[in-house]
């Protein structure tokens, strides 16, 4: 895999759980592209999921791919292999089990190396990732989290 990408993300909810959205800059090359959705009931945690999980979906072939992200929850969850015991006992008393099982399908597709940043500490791409998810929690037409609705008996 020589197809090197940087992929920055965030997510945000409103009262946690609450409206909620999440953004993403991909970085390749001299390409740059930002995603960005918004859900009207969620959590954050789920937010930081599904935006490193819709990056990496983006993107067409495997890559070499560095995830910066200011969530521990997620970075700390793959690099210290939490996860990967989660899996082996059926995600049994774990949160989101759908979204980390949609993460580890695209974990697999590609060579992802994650990295921790400060949230709110001046990162120029983390900062804008953070705008892109406040924004989209904002928006007038949020989509359905059907998972944590149904879950959650909303």
């Amino acid at each position: 895999m020589s197809n090197q990408v940087i992929i920055y993300t965030d997510g945000a909810a409103s009262g946690n759980p609450g409206p909620g959205g999440y953004g993403a800059v991909l970085l390749y090359g001299k390409h740059k592209k930002e995603l960005a959705r918004g859900f009207r009931h969620t959590t954050n945690n789920r937010m930081e999921l599904l935006s490193v999980i819709d990056a990496l979906k983006a993107l067409t072939k495997p890559c070499d791919v560095t995830v910066y992200s200011d969530s521990k929850y997620v970075v700390d969850s793959v690099t210290k292999g939490w996860v990967f015991n989660w899996v082996k006992k059926g995600f049994k008393d774990k949160k989101n089990p759908d979204l980390w099982k949609k993460l580890l399908v695209e974990y697999e597709r590609h060579k992802v190396n994650f990295k921790w940043v400060k949230g709110h500490n001046g990162n120029e791409l983390n900062e804008r990732c953070d705008e892109l998810a406040v924004a989209a929690s904002k928006r007038s037409k949020l989509e359905v989290d059907s998972f944590y609705e149904k879950e959650n008996g909303l």
